[in-house]
């Protein structure tokens, strides 16, 4: 059975508590997360329990009650909260994938459901900053991406080094020979967009606790599970939970999937300099032969934003020490101050340590459990799965749906190998 009025009531208000007042991005329209307390509380059975607020578990949920579906949505510690992979400002939205046309087709899609998820909101969860990569020769990943970018219709513009220059002179494109520029893109509001999606979830007649789920037990056919001790039934149960998937699942994901620590900074513009803001500097990315950097303008304030995507040493999302080192702290402020000339010597003025939950090339995990039928595991954002959040969804919801259904073969689970090679970027 669903669980008792003990656990419906405390774990409904703590989630409540943790997903806080969003009534000033709501739409103001409909059932609040507050006032969905009641109703929740009589329920006894669900077609699917989602288990992960972040991006992948919240547009899941979501597409689930588009389809008529009785929803739980059930998360630990919070919808994108300060340990989760969906936590933190901003997430890079782009279409240029190299060769991969199925990632440059789904960030495409998605970013309309993005649009108008953000269209609805009182704060903005989609700036249309654009997104600048720029390359030091002509490399496969960029002939491709050009090539894959005609084929679906797409726009981008092949910028070389003095259009580069003229157009973005804060950027010092020293050894580049050209950029892809994609207007139509630009900075999704992670932990907002998230917060908003939950809402509106809920507003749409979804249900959300806060509280520990279990996973299935062995003799239990996947269709229940615990949550905060007490037993839970549905039709379908889907786990989408980050960088925890291969901790719930070790024997199973933990050869497989390589959760790594990655230090992100923002630093100070100069004081009254606005060439760092978003009306005139895109998100960008240097290629960099491979070894990329990349990072946002000046968003609501937040500072200049730069990481660098090379995946760091393994990391733990309970126990990892979240305080950037001395080596990222040089590592990120040299390559700044040669890039962005203006920004030598000023000050780092906030920092953030998350992780990337890499699959063993890159690809995501949309798949049943091979010893659960109506059992799914959704995860290997891989650094780059934000943007894809609302077709992850889609597909996920779909599978759940159409019982028998297989997930497309390089988002299977017998497509991730043990040995850990990234292949999408």
């Amino acid at each position: 059975m669903v669980p008792t009025a003990k656990m419906n009531r405390r774990a409904v208000l703590a989630g409540l508590a943790a997903a806080g007042s969003l009534a000033a991005s709501g739409s103001g329209k409909g059932k609040s997360l507050a006032q969905s307390r009641e109703s929740k509380q009589q329920t006894r059975s669900w077609d699917a329990v989602v288990v992960g607020a972040g991006v992948f578990g919240a547009w899941t949920a979501t597409h689930l009650r588009r389809m008529g579906k009785r929803v739980l949505l059930v998360d630990a510690a919070g919808p994108a909260n300060v340990r989760a992979s969906s936590g933190g400002e901003t997430r890079m939205t782009r279409s240029g994938y190299g060769a991969d046309a199925v990632y440059s087709q789904m960030a495409t899609d998605s970013l309309v459901e993005w649009k108008t998820l953000s269209d609805r909101a009182a704060l903005p969860l989609f700036h249309q900053t654009g997104v600048l990569m720029f390359f030091q020769e002509m490399v496969d990943y960029a002939a491709q991406s050009i090539e894959v970018h005609q084929k679906l219709d797409l726009p981008l513009d092949v910028l070389d080094a003095s259009a580069l220059t003229a157009k973005f002179p804060q950027i010092d494109f020293t050894g580049v020979e050209f950029g892809l520029y994609e207007a139509e893109f630009g900075a999704l509001m992670a932990r907002r967009s998230v917060l908003h999606l939950v809402e509106d979830y809920v507003r749409s007649g979804g249900a959300y606790i806060r509280g520990e789920a279990t996973i299935p037990q062995p003799d239990s056919n996947g269709h229940s599970l615990e949550i905060d001790g007490e037993t839970v039934l549905a039709d379908s149960i889907i786990y989408a939970c980050g960088p925890w998937l291969p901790k719930l699942f070790p024997d199973l994901l933990g050869p497989r999937f390589f959760v790594t620590r990655q230090a992100v900074a923002f630093v100070a513009p100069p004081v009254g300099n606005d060439m760092f803001g978003p009306e005139a500097l895109p998100g960008w990315a240097d290629f960099n032969g491979g070894d990329l950097y990349y990072g946002f303008p000046d968003i609501e304030g937040r500072g200049f934003k730069i990481a660098h995507d090379q995946h760091g040493p393994v990391f733990d999302p309970d126990s990892g020490e979240r305080r950037m080192t001395d080596t990222e702290y040089k590592g990120l402020r040299a390559f700044m101050e040669r890039r962005f000339p203006a920004l030598v010597g000023q000050a780092f003025i906030g920092e953030r340590v998350c992780q990337y939950t890499n699959s063993s090339n890159g690809d995501f995990l949309i798949d049943r459990h091979p010893e659960f039928e109506q059992v799914y595991l959704l995860g290997g954002g891989s650094g780059h799965g934000f943007k894809h959040g609302p077709e992850v969804g889609r597909m996920a919801a779909k599978m759940v749906a159409e019982v028998g259904s297989a997930p497309a073969e390089r988002f299977s689970l017998a497509s991730k190998q043990t040995t850990h090679d990234r292949a999408v970027i």
